[in-house]
């Protein structure tokens, strides 16, 4: 493991698979990671945690038309953001198929190797939500006491969970700050990378982080995404009606957010991007 000087960090972290609906969660460390100089930290062995009849190593073609192996595993990268106040450590690979208390304990000791102060999980599900509205991001923490310190929503969510549930059960286990962010991704819509969903987990982060993140290509590709979708929705009457529905229901729900407090917010953001630029 290479550990580099971080200054009080803060751990992100996402996996692909059944955390991971329209590939968001993946597409913002993407995104994350083009922005600002990386160095990588550590790779998770996938031998000791991946079953690779389920998720295959794929092959691919070097510039000199070699072929080389890529196999699915975890990475940690180390980001370095001096005009903010603390560094970013990246966790991003595929929900490992075994072991996962192994896992997790493996990725939270380099946490404490790290020195990690908060640990910010990201997911995005499936969900009853129309892709014409801006797409809602909840910002949870496993335990109440967290939650009301890092003034986030206490998660009341019981039923099967992934290695994101997982690596916050042992987060909160080791009295270690962490929250999760999940994005909602109209399950009408699955199939295609949703970056729409990527930018909204990306404002998450800003506002809970009270810092501006650059943007890039994000909001074009949102744009472009929505009309894809748009169009979909026209060839077929029964999704068009459903659409009309979900987007009327969301609507009225948001109606009351619709007060100064909100649009001031809003406008403090556009003043943290602007001044980033």
């Amino acid at each position: 493991m290479n550990i580099p000087a971080l200054r009080a960090p803060v751990m992100i972290a996402a996996f692909g698979g059944w955390n991971d609906a329209g590939s968001a969660a993946s597409l913002a460390l993407d995104h994350l990671i083009s922005l600002w100089p990386s160095t990588v930290i550590a790779h998770v062995d996938s031998e000791d945690f991946y079953d690779f009849q389920v998720n295959r190593p794929t092959v691919s073609l070097d510039d000199l038309q070699k072929r080389y192996l890529t196999w699915p595993g975890t990475q940690i990268v180390g980001l370095s953001t001096p005009h903010l106040n603390f560094d970013i450590v990246i966790v991003k690979g595929v929900e490992p198929s075994m072991r996962w208390k192994k896992f997790a304990n493996d990725i939270l000791d380099i946490a404490d190797d790290l020195e990690i102060s908060l640990i910010i999980t990201l997911g995005s599900l499936l969900a009853d939500t129309p892709h014409s509205r801006p797409i809602s991001v909840s910002a949870t923490g496993a335990s109440p006491e967290i939650a009301q310190r890092l003034a986030v929503e206490t998660s009341k969510y019981e039923g099967p969970t992934g290695i994101l549930g997982v690596l916050q059960d042992g987060a909160q286990r080791r009295g270690m700050d962490a929250i999760s962010l999940w994005s909602a991704v109209p399950h009408y819509a699955p199939n295609s990378p949703s970056p729409k969903a990527s930018l909204a987990l990306i404002n998450a982060l800003e506002d809970f982080l009270n810092i501006s993140i650059p943007q890039g290509d994000l909001p074009t590709q949102s744009q472009n995404w929505e009309i894809d979708v748009d169009e979909l929705a026209r060839e077929d009457n029964e999704i068009s009606e459903y659409v009309r529905a979900l987007e009327e229901s969301k609507d009225a729900a948001d109606l009351p957010s619709a007060t100064g407090d909100a649009i001031a917010r809003e406008f403090e953001k556009y003043l943290r991007r602007r001044s980033a630029e």
